[in-house]
């Protein structure tokens, strides 16, 4: 659909209008009593979460993203799926799987009160994607914007067989100074570290970032926080229909060899993401959906 049919058919009034965005991809923006938002079409991708009462945006993403020629966009909340990670058949394909790179259909829209908007999107198999994954499939996301965000990431088997999958809402969250950043909530649980070749290790006390960390979480609580000082915030995540998290800062060497991450962006930059990653793999019978969902609040200090 072109941005003028898109408004035809989907705006709300001095709510949810869309427009052209980075490299030319088709965004929604929605501005409500509570919350500003940005959606991109492409990858069904959030690309800003911004309550009135929040002078920095919740959501980062780089000055040098980009989403052309198929690439994923380095920020906001890219969705990995239907395999988190590298390709788990080790066929050639795509780390993440192959949603993050699509342009997304719009559902529907609407306006639950003044404050509080859903964008659904929806995305379903082609000839091109059962080259890569051979499954019938609908897949949506349904994005609520108000005093929280809520992501929801639902799939439905529409074929004859069942089907396993791993996923991610892969979050980048915007903090004020890496140094100063704690995550809380895994205290007492184990994690594989990837940085150390999927070694199992025990978290002690609250999660500080002071060189590379790529960990997968196992048996998290529902609720993770993290602690902002220098934003003077805590933003609140609680997910459901995961078990697994993931923490993930690239620190200097990786974000300087990153062609679209700053230098310095791992300093005012996190991702703790809510996954079914590892072990945490979701099985999807005919017929049947299964929904990953987020739901982040920030809180002032």
């Amino acid at each position: 659909m072109t941005i003028d049919t898109l408004n035809q058919h989907h705006a709300i009034a001095d709510v949810l209008t869309f427009h052209t965005g980075m490299d030319d991809q088709p965004i929604a923006k929605i501005h409500n009593a509570t919350a500003t938002a940005e959606i991109c079409l492409y990858g069904g991708h959030v690309l800003s979460y911004k309550p009135h009462h929040e002078t920095e945006d919740v959501i980062f993403v780089s000055d040098l993203a980009t989403c052309a020629d198929g690439k994923a966009i380095r920020g906001g909340i890219p969705i990995c799926w239907p395999w988190f990670g590298a390709d788990p058949d080790g066929l050639g394909r795509p780390n993440h799987g192959f949603v993050r790179n699509r342009l997304w259909q719009v559902i529907a829209t609407a306006a639950i009160d003044s404050g509080t908007t859903k964008l659904t999107l929806g995305l379903s198999d082609t000839d091109d994607t059962r080259n890569l994954w051979p499954h019938p499939f609908e897949l949506a996301i349904a994005i609520t914007v108000g005093k929280a965000l809520t992501v929801e990431l639902i799939t439905r088997n529409t074929g004859l067989t069942p089907f396993k999958l791993t996923q991610a809402l892969h979050t980048y969250f915007t903090v004020g100074d890496i140094d100063r950043v704690r995550v809380r909530g895994l205290e007492g649980k184990y994690y594989l570290d990837k940085v150390e070749g999927d070694t199992r290790k025990f978290q002690s006390g609250a999660i500080a970032i002071t060189s590379e960390v790529d960990r997968i979480y196992l048996d998290v609580p529902a609720v993770l926080t993290i602690d902002d000082p220098a934003l003077d915030r805590q933003i609140h995540t609680t997910s459901s229909g995961n078990s697994t998290a993931v923490v993930w800062n690239p620190w200097i060497e990786k974000a300087a060899a990153m062609g679209d991450l700053g230098n310095t962006d791992y300093k005012t930059m996190i991702c703790v993401e809510t996954t079914n990653a590892a072990s945490d793999v979701i099985e999807v019978a005919p017929g049947e959906t299964f929904c990953l969902s987020a739901s982040y609040r920030v809180n002032r200090l």
